[in-house]
């Protein structure tokens, strides 16, 4: 398994087809949320996905301070295989760019709400009351990181 991270400028047309065919098979189809799921901030996102072979198994993108929160932003998290393990290595691999290559001293995210526990694992503490985003409870998460 290999981590990779890239600019979208960086990466292989077949790279950013798993990468839009995962996001919109879970966040449109299977939640059944029509939204703009592709949208202007993947143009200067970090992408972070975890491939094994030409086949990409999780993927999240990270945003630069400032972008979407006051602070680093962690979004789109998702995992071919669930419950595997890959999301944990993915997310620490994305903490681990953030701190190390951006600088990060906390990373924000708003995460679904039944995923509190995923993201509370890796260190991610509630910051601010549940609310919907398209029809789905999110809750706000900070990680506070020491340089």
């Amino acid at each position: 398994m290999e981590l990779v991270v890239k600019k979208l400028n960086e990466m292989t047309p077949d790279e950013i087809l798993d990468m839009y065919i995962m996001r919109v098979s879970v966040f449109i189809v299977e939640q059944q949320c029509p939204y703009q799921e592709v949208d202007e901030l993947d143009r200067n996102a970090y992408h972070v996905f975890l491939k094994e072979g030409n086949k990409t198994k999780a993927y999240l993108r990270i945003l630069e301070k400032g972008v979407a929160f006051d602070e680093v932003g962690i979004g789109r998290v998702i995992s071919t295989e669930r419950r595997s393990g890959l999301g944990r290595i993915l997310l620490r691999g994305a903490i681990d760019f953030a701190k190390n290559q951006m600088g990060a001293t906390a990373i924000k995210l708003e995460a679904q709400s039944y995923a509190r526990k995923f993201y509370e694992d890796s260190g991610f503490r509630q910051d601010g009351e549940e609310f919907l985003e398209d029809g789905i409870p999110h809750i706000p998460m900070v990680l506070s990181l020491s340089k």
